[in-house]
């Protein structure tokens, strides 16, 4: 935590209580005569401005900083404060006057700052250790009605203080770069999972000016995608440590100049090959400017091994459809697959006052695994009934009682699915239950509220709980095993990964209320369309009384922009 004082609450608090207050910490911000404190100014050293600008139009694109050295002496204390190393008056000069007649300038959180023409002056009296933008202020650049691709020119921070020695900042702006947008994609009409689909990769150059030092083109496919071709100018790479994160990866570079307004395309389509088990797997290129040191920084992101057989080249592709380019490739695919997700129900016997371990199941019968990708591992709900006459002495990990007109139920559960949930995947969710009355052939529900299309076999979606059965005590739907006392089971156990930590999804609630701790990483997205109960499209639909609620499980909808760093190439 910064310990900043404004500066009116400093002039009031006078010379004795504001030495008490900052005791060892503002008594050792000022810097000796002889000792100038070093200090830089931080921020971008290149700006490109696209004059297809597809933003809010309100981030800035230039964020500044200051950066002083921690001596270990100024915090963070043990309360978290941290100390200026530096109390004193000091000034930055933006001066983006070179911009003049290039692009418009918005200077965005000034902070007592007087403005002429394209120069700002600003003035601020503590710096604190380490890097900092606190107070600092930052730059909107924009195109206007005069800008022309291939102008440029250079915006420069300088800062003056008594005892401070500032490194200044030269931020070179150029206006019209080389932009270039992704050739569309589409699944081919009957495509089958394990089938191979010959991607024609491209890009048109919508941006001012050409990409001079050649492109670079990066694909990612998830689990189940893979990339059989090799080229020698291309490497590859397999990463991830879960099911979520597992991906394929490929990085291609290309020489020559890319004019503007001109489309590319590969020599040969890229073949990308499908598992038995895709569904919905992701696939995600783009082609990039990259000078040959920005290459040699992408190739270290990962352990790429370099690719052999012919080279992969870029051909122009005359009378391009420039409807047919979009800023972001990638295609969510095969579309065709299936998985079977099927309950098993358990049965005891026993006598009042008895406590028996009742086993419901869970598998998913395949083929295709459900990665719930584009929601980052969103949890699947479901529910369980608790047999007439019985109660719940432990339940699994991931199960909670669900409140009803805002009371907690004590014969109704809700649980948890965390996903993905892999082609051959089983679990186990052990219920304790104690018999308080014997009633023959009790019989408690297990159940999804709501079948997603994309589940191949619905006739398995139900089981049964049943508590002295009649002959082997078996019920319909439910296993024949009979359950022992004892403790209970952790609950989503067995053979499936991509779990989270196994923490307990709490109490759910008919009425829409309650969550869980599902897993994942990655990022948000609506699910596909026609699987939402299933892989967490803002929630998990449920079938309680009849109704249907929404049970939110925390999805974050802000996909125009995260999803692109989850799943888009790179």
């Amino acid at each position: 935590m910064v310990h900043a004082f404004p500066r009116p609450l400093t002039r009031a608090l006078g010379g004795l209580a504001l030495a008490g207050l900052l005791t060892g910490g503002l008594a050792g911000g000022a810097q000796a005569a002889d000792a100038p404190l070093p200090v830089t100014i931080t921020g971008p050293e290149q700006v490109a401005l696209s004059l297809n600008t597809e933003d809010d139009g309100t981030e800035p694109q230039i964020d500044l900083g200051l950066s002083a050295p921690d001596d270990g002496e100024h915090g963070p204390d043990e309360d978290g404060i941290t100390y200026p190393v530096f109390q004193g008056d000091y000034t930055l000069t933006i001066d983006a006057s070179e911009l003049a007649g290039i692009a418009d300038v918005t200077l965005v959180d000034g902070w007592a700052c007087t403005t002429k023409g394209l120069v700002f002056v600003c003035t601020g009296h503590e710096i604190y250790p380490g890097d900092w933008s606190y107070n600092v202020p930052d730059l909107r650049l924009d195109v206007n009605d005069g800008s022309e691709a291939g102008e440029s020119g250079t915006v420069k921070v300088t800062g003056e203080a008594d005892g401070v020695d500032f490194a200044g900042l030269n931020i070179d702006v150029l206006v019209g770069q080389a932009e270039l947008h992704m050739r569309t994609l589409a699944e081919p009409e009957g495509f089958a999972p394990g089938e191979t689909y010959k991607a024609p990769l491209g890009f048109r150059n919508v941006g001012g000016t050409a990409a001079s030092d050649g492109v670079v083109l990066r694909l990612t496919g998830s689990r189940g995608l893979s990339f059989p071709d090799t080229y020698s100018n291309c490497s590859y790479a397999r990463t991830g440590d879960s099911p979520l994160t597992e991906s394929s990866r490929v990085l291609c570079a290309f020489d020559g100049t890319f004019h503007p307004g001109a489309a590319y395309g590969l020599s040969e389509p890229f073949a990308v090959k499908t598992a038995p088990f895709a569904l919905d797997d992701v696939f995600a290129y783009r082609f990039s400017p990259v000078t040959e040191a920005e290459l040699d920084e992408l190739r270290g992101e990962h352990p790429y091994e370099s690719g052999t057989g012919a080279k992969l080249r870029l051909v122009e592709v005359a009378d391009a459809d420039p409807a047919a380019y979009v800023r972001f490739g990638e295609l969510d695919f095969p579309t065709r697959n299936t998985y079977d997700l099927a309950f098993t129900g358990g049965s005891a016997r026993g006598g009042e006052g008895d406590v028996v371990t009742v086993d419901v199941g869970f598998a998913n019968n395949g083929p295709a695994w459900l990665g719930s990708q584009r929601a980052g591992g969103e949890p699947i709900g479901f529910q369980v009934e608790v047999p007439p006459g019985a109660s719940v002495v432990e339940a699994p990990k991931k199960c909670g009682p669900m409140s009803q007109n805002g009371e907690v139920s004590t014969s109704l559960y809700l649980c948890w699915l965390s996903t993905p949930v892999l082609e051959d995947d089983e679990r186990s969710f052990p219920f304790e239950l104690r018999i308080d009355e014997v009633v023959e052939n009790a019989r408690g529900k297990v159940y999804v509220g709501y079948s997603s299309p994309k589940d191949g076999d619905h006739s398995n979606d139900t089981a049964w709980i049943v508590l002295n059965g009649p002959g082997d005590g078996s019920g319909t739907g439910g296993s024949g095993d009979s359950g022992s006392s004892g403790g209970s089971g952790d609950g989503d156990s067995g053979k499936g990964e991509g779990d989270g930590d196994g923490s307990t999804g709490g109490s759910g609630s008919a009425d829409g209320s309650g969550g869980a701790d599902g897993s994942g990483d990655g990022s948000g997205k609506d699910a596909a369309e026609g699987d939402l109960a299933l892989t967490g499209a803002g929630g998990v639909l449920l079938l309680v009384g009849g109704s249907l609620v929404v049970l939110g499980a925390g999805v974050a909808v802000y996909w125009a922009a995260r999803r692109r760093s989850t799943v888009a190439a790179g």
